[in-house]
This record gives structure tokens, C-alpha cells and sequence, in this order.
């Protein structure tokens, strides 16, 4: 069997392009793209899913990949992969910054870890918040249902030179706002009782100088600050989820993906 230049081109035009969206995606999203998913794994995800999907694409268009036609494609097709991981570890990083602020108001910053996702030194009571959200993504499914977007997207937004407008990119970056709503909505109930509490500890310490306010202060707010973490998880949980739909929700109307 003999296979010419042209055919050669089209087979890999097939598998090529929706890998390079498959695998955009998987390195940007949370979950996969963590420092403890070995590159191996990510690889075998890439592989699998692609060969999964590819044969059940509409036909790829009739494009040189090594032209300048290709190039441009594949700039877009990794330009999807990514923005869905961008719009998903924006929702993390919300749960990430009402953790920084929330260990900031209780005197935890000094208290810092490697986030093993990023490398990166975070707060100890933003890396709780984070263990969590990263447990409730895969309770509600959030890891297959991005690889059914993934998937859905080449019947919205086939391969092709025009892919994501320049509404879609701006409304993608507007989007980047929720993290620090989503972040205070988290933090805000903590914040505002810490605060009532070192007004508080002012007023003792006006009333009585002598007290060692100091060596008082801090493990009362500590121990305070646990108990509200604790008492606002559900409030946490909800906003997580809240926000977790919210972004599904931009990314099926950013690709055209009716549920």
C-alpha cells in the first residue's frame, strides 16, 4: 500500500489538530495540569482521549499542517485548550485568595506551604481550601465533564482558522474578575468577625494596660479564626459550586455548546 502526500497529510490533519486542543486543555486545567500528575499520565490522557475522539470529528479542513494555514490553526486550536484551563483555575484561584486573606485577618500568613499545584508558597488555610475544592471537582464529575466539553467543542467550533473571536478573548478576561468576587465572598464573613474581635482586644487593652494583650490576642484569634472557618464551610462549598457552574456555563456559551 502506498500512500501519497496528500492522504499522508490528511491522516494526520485528523489526529493532530484535536490533539493539540486535548492537550492545551489538559495542561491548563486544574486537577491535570497539578506538579503531582507525572508527565507520563498527562501523555497517556492526550493519546487516549484523541483516539477516542478523533475517528467521530467532522472531516478536518483540507490544510498543509507545516503551512502557514496550519500554524494558524494550531495557534488556535491551543488557544482553546487553554482558555478552558484558564477559566477553571480561575475558579480555584478564587478559593485561593479567601484563603490568603482569610490567614492574613487571623494571623496565619507567616504559616505558608508549597501549593503542589503551581510550586508556588501559599497560605496553610488557602492549601485547606484548596484540597477541598479539588475533592468536590471530582465529586461533581468536573473532570469528565470537561472532557465531554472538550469533545462537544469540535462539533460547535470545528478546526479551523477562525476560532475564538476577539469578543469571546475579552469576555474570557472579563471573566478573570470572579476570582477576586468569588475570593471575598469566601473571606468576608471570617474578615468582618475578625475584625469585631481585634476592635475588641483595642478596647480590652485600652481598659487594661497591664494585661499582655499580645500574648492573649493570638492564640484567641487563632483559635476563633478555626471556628469560623469551620461554621462558613458551607458557605465556602456553595460559592465553590457556584462559581464551578458559572464557568461551565461561560465555557458551553463561549464554544457554543447547548446543554
Amino acid at each position: 500500500m502506498i500512500f501519497n502526500e496528500a492522504q499522508f497529510n490528511t491522516w494526520l490533519a485528523a489526529y493532530l489538530w484535536p490533539m493539540v486542543r486535548i492537550s492545551a486543555m489538559l495542561v491548563a486545567i486544574p486537577l491535570f495540569s497539578s506538579r503531582q500528575i507525572p508527565a507520563r499520565f498527562r501523555l497517556f490522557m492526550m493519546i487516549l482521549i484523541t483516539l477516542l475522539v478523533a475517528p467521530t470529528l467532522p472531516p478536518q479542513p483540507q490544510a498543509d499542517v507545516l503551512s502557514h494555514t496550519g500554524f494558524i490553526i494550531l495557534l488556535q486550536q491551543i488557544l482553546i485548550g487553554v482558555m478552558m484551563g484558564f477559566i477553571l483555575q480561575m475558579v480555584f484561584g478564587a478559593l485561593v485568595f479567601g484563603g490568603q486573606v482569610i490567614a492574613y485577618s487571623m494571623g496565619l500568613g507567616f504559616a505558608s506551604m508549597v501549593d503542589p499545584a503551581n510550586g508556588v508558597q501559599v497560605p496553610v488555610v488557602a492549601q485547606f481550601y484548596l484540597i477541598l475544592a479539588t475533592l468536590l471537582f471530582l465529586i461533581f464529575n468536573g473532570h469528565l465533564l470537561s472532557i465531554e466539553l472538550i469533545a462537544d467543542s469540535f462539533d460547535t467550533m470545528p478546526v479551523a482558522m477562525d476560532g475564538l473571536s476577539r469578543n469571546g478573548l475579552l469576555e474570557v478576561v472579563a471573566w478573570g474578575s470572579r476570582l477576586f468576587t468569588g475570593g471575598l465572598l469566601i473571606a468576608l464573613p471570617i474578615v468582618g468577625a475578625m475584625l469585631m474581635v481585634n476592635m475588641g482586644m483595642g478596647v480590652v487593652m485600652r481598659a487594661a494596660p497591664q494585661l499582655n494583650i499580645f500574648s492573649i490576642g493570638f492564640p484567641i484569634t487563632m483559635l476563633l479564626g478555626f471556628a469560623l472557618i469551620w461554621v462558613t464551610l458551607p458557605n465556602a462549598f456553595s460559592v465553590f459550586n457556584e462559581l464551578l457552574d458559572e464557568a461551565f456555563q461561560h465555557l458551553m456559551s463561549t464554544l457554543r455548546v447547548t446543554g
